[in-house]
């Protein structure tokens, strides 16, 4: 009888949210799932909705839509570990993650990442949800999440440490309206969900009193750790060079070896002769000038003449357009797997991201498709991709060393970090430097981990890495989770 009236519940929301563009403030509907997964079947349940996020007097302002999945066969959730989920931009959907990494549906794509036709979804055999409950958050304005008061100022949303503040809030209303507290937790954030997830770590252990058991940072920003001049100029090689490599534009001698085998080459070079020569700028000698410039061709795939001619500056639009402009095409930005096709072969930067309209192809139809049809989220709100939440206030970004003082103070806090090694944006050289940046003695070295990817930003698009990643997380979970009678502490 209370299933019965819950469905029935679920039902009426279901058409009462039809006809109108707000959301809700507090709402919830419950669908019930099965899969087969890691050599597992099981059942699952589906709760999506949306829950307030309110002023100090208990106002409302605006709304937070989230889908929060639970494995069924489970006893005691006290030991289950919760995985809190967001995505970047920032005005970015949580769709990219959930549809396609850790989620129990993926998209309809080829094994490399392509769009397919019909769009849709299909069961997820690798999703984490064996190990691990799952919540997928939308931002204000993301999603189907929205500001409701008209008045209320937008600056207390559209900021990274505004962001970061009302999100741990709202983090722990949801974990105490479903009981959670008792649970290990983790925080997953890719792109600019990197540096929301990196702040809030410390600001839930700091304002909510909320300890986790592990960050897992995919595709990480710079996490406000500075890297300008030379460094910055010297750090994206690596990932020059593993363009170069898919791209087979590579000298025979590095075209016939490894990828493995390369990069660590590659970034011997760039910590101990590439960087140096940047930062002797004039002083540099015309020698020593050839010689560097002889090797930034060889690991780039770009001519001498054409570093020779931007002073050793190579800035990634150029690389983009560069790489492949004798045979008219482009190479993408956030995974430059993808080819793009220009007006004219002329100019220095591509005339559009041959990715990110490939990936909108397939997620945009899905996400849709998905809360109607499967999970019966009915409603007239338009999912945002990616909403309107700027002017968005860059200044004091202290996430990368707010992660690292979380670390220190929580014994039992671990972090991952996930890359695609043909990422332009947030590429992986420099999800490594942040690591050293933050932890420069070494001292929690033991509770960070990196590993990479043979693809992009999203590197699960690709079938291999969605398996490999997905286990890594797997693996990560289960070894930041402590033994019944260790002690945080050190």
């Amino acid at each position: 009888m209370k299933r019965y009236i819950l469905l029935l519940s679920a039902l009426i929301f279901a058409v009462s949210v039809q006809a109108q563009r707000i959301p809700f403030a507090d709402s919830t509907i419950v669908t019930k799932h099965s899969i087969a997964a890691n050599g597992q079947k099981f059942g699952y349940t589906a709760k999506t909705g949306t829950q307030p996020v309110w002023d100090a007097n208990g106002k409302v302002l605006a709304t937070v839509h989230y889908t929060y999945y639970t494995r069924d066969d489970i006893s005691n959730r006290d030991k289950r570990p919760l995985v809190i989920s967001f995505n970047g931009g920032p005005g970015s959907g949580s769709v990219w993650m959930h549809l396609a990494y850790t989620g129990p549906r993926l998209l309809n794509i080829d094994d490399e990442g392509y769009p397919l036709q019909p769009y849709g979804v299909k069961e997820n055999p690798y999703t984490i949800l064996d190990v691990a409950d799952i919540v997928y958050i939308d931002p204000i304005n993301t999603g189907y999440s929205r500001i409701l008061d008209e008045k209320a100022d937008r600056s207390l949303f559209f900021g990274i440490n505004a962001d970061i503040k009302y999100l741990a809030e709202w983090i722990n209303t949801f974990v105490t309206r479903n009981n959670r507290w008792s649970s290990p937790k983790y925080l997953i954030g890719e792109s600019y969900g990197t540096t929301r997830v990196s702040g809030l770590a410390l600001e839930l252990q700091n304002a909510q009193w909320m300890y986790l058991n592990g960050v897992i940072l995919v595709s990480p920003t710079d996490l406000g750790i500075k890297r300008e001049g030379a460094v910055a100029q010297a750090n994206i090689w690596p990932y020059y060079a593993a363009t170069a490599w898919f791209h087979k534009r590579l000298t025979p001698e590095l075209q016939n070896k490894d990828l493995d085998a390369i990069l660590p080459e590659v970034e011997k070079f760039t910590l101990d002769e590439l960087l140096p020569a940047i930062a002797k700028g004039s002083s540099l000698s015309a020698t020593d000038k050839a010689a560097v410039v002889k090797k930034m061709a060889k690991y780039s795939g770009l001519s001498e003449t054409v570093i020779a001619q931007n002073n050793l500056n190579i800035p990634t639009s150029l690389f983009w357009k560069e790489l492949m402009r004798d045979k008219g095409q482009t190479v993408g930005r956030l995974d430059s797997r993808y080819i793009g096709l220009d007006f004219r072969d002329g100019g220095e930067r591509p005339d559009y991201n041959s990715e990110l309209t490939s990936w909108l192809h397939s997620f945009t139809p899905a996400i849709n498709y998905y809360y109607a049809n499967e999970l019966k989220y009915k409603a007239d709100v338009k999912y945002n991709m990616f909403g309107p939440v700027h002017p968005w206030d860059r200044s004091n970004d202290n996430t990368g060393y707010n992660l690292r003082q979380a670390m220190a103070a929580n014994p039992f806090l671990h972090l991952m970090v996930q890359s695609g090694y043909y990422d332009g944006a947030c590429d992986y050289f420099n999800a490594k430097y942040n690591m050293w940046q933050m932890d420069p003695s070494g001292k929690l070295s033991s509770r960070m981990s990196f590993v990479g990817y043979r693809s992009g930003h999203m590197m699960y698009l690709r079938k291999e890495d969605l398996i490999k990643a997905n286990e890594d997380i797997r693996q990560f979970i289960k070894k930041s989770l402590p033994a019944a009678d260790q002690a945080a502490k050190y």
